[in-house]
């Protein structure tokens, strides 16, 4: 992509959020996570020295009892958020001013745009039709996404980390947020703005986008691959390769999550339930990096092939 390209795409108003998306979402990661180990340290060595409490401010520790003075909502809290407020407001004002917005002319069904794609938040989604059947990628991914985010307040049983940041005490859900949000959704907004191109194509970076290019690859189902002709025969094929790989991922997140003894502690606190419902997202979340290695790399489309869903 050459830099003329790459300052059209990236100046083009609704691409502006994923400009800045590029540049906020590191810099508050690392922000949260600096702080984050500043309290870590901190906690160590009250523990080591409890009389720091009484001389340390309490802004930049966590909370426990009899620890050092606590601050009031009023004023500081709500200083803060006012003054964060305002900051936003006036940004949303010069955005609103200064960037038109990207309507163009009436649809005309006789000519269609290349690359067609949808705005900068759905393209995750967009990304994710490559890899996975339509009613997988539009209907049950979002979903799950959407109810994986409600139940993590009932499988998270770990009383450490509320009120002040910390990672040694919350490694589970900082990681696992980090590579379900970052690693994978931002990801998949960055591969769908700046690298798929006309007709949805690949383009590597440093690759100019050609309007004329055409490419011969063979997508191929993965019973295909091993000569499995007949419908019930792929059926079961696929139903035992996907169950495999939902073995085979469960044994290794217990084993990783096993291996300190913190994470025995929490996991030691969970139900039976709740460990379960644990699995099963994470084993769900995981697919879709391994889909899409498998798609890139062996050029395979679909591992389940039913008449009723693709996997």
């Amino acid at each position: 992509m050459d830099l003329h390209q790459l300052w059209t795409i990236l100046s083009t108003p609704d691409n502006v959020p994923i400009v800045l998306l590029l540049f906020v979402v590191p810099f508050y990661t690392w922000y949260g996570l600096r702080q984050s180990f500043a309290n870590d340290r901190l906690i160590e060595q009250l523990e080591a020295n409890p009389d720091m409490a009484k001389t340390h401010h309490r802004k930049v520790q966590p909370y426990k009892p009899g620890w050092a003075k606590d601050v009031h909502v009023w004023p500081y809290l709500l200083r803060i958020e006012f003054l964060a407020a305002i900051i936003v407001t006036v940004i949303l004002m010069v955005w609103s001013i200064a960037l038109n917005a990207p309507l163009e002319e009436p649809a005309n069904p006789t000519l269609t745009m290349n690359p067609s794609k949808a705005p900068w938040y759905f393209l995750g989604l967009q990304e994710m039709l490559v890899y996975f059947d339509p009613w997988m990628a539009g209907v049950v991914m979002p979903s799950l996404i959407i109810v994986g985010l409600m139940v993590i307040p009932y499988i998270d049983t770990n009383p450490l980390g509320n009120g002040y940041y910390t990672f040694k005490q919350r490694k589970y859900s900082i990681l696992t947020f980090i590579f379900g949000f970052i690693v994978l959704w931002v990801s998949m907004i960055v591969i769908g703005t700046l690298i798929r191109g006309p007709g949805w194509m690949w383009f590597w970076p440093g690759t100019t986008w050609d309007h004329n290019r055409l490419i011969f690859e063979v997508n191929r189902d993965l019973p295909d691959i091993f000569g499995i002709a007949s419908r019930v025969g792929k059926i079961i094929f696929g139903g035992i390769v996907v169950l495999l790989y939902c073995v085979a991922a469960a044994i290794g997140i217990h084993k990783l999550m096993s291996r300190t003894a913190f994470n025995r502690k929490i996991m030691a606190r969970m139900s039976v339930l709740q460990y379960v419902t644990m699995q099963v997202f994470l084993v769900i979340m995981l697919a879709l990096p391994v889909k899409i290695l498998i798609r890139l790399m062996f050029r395979i489309k679909y591992i389940w092939v039913t008449p009723w869903f693709n996997i």
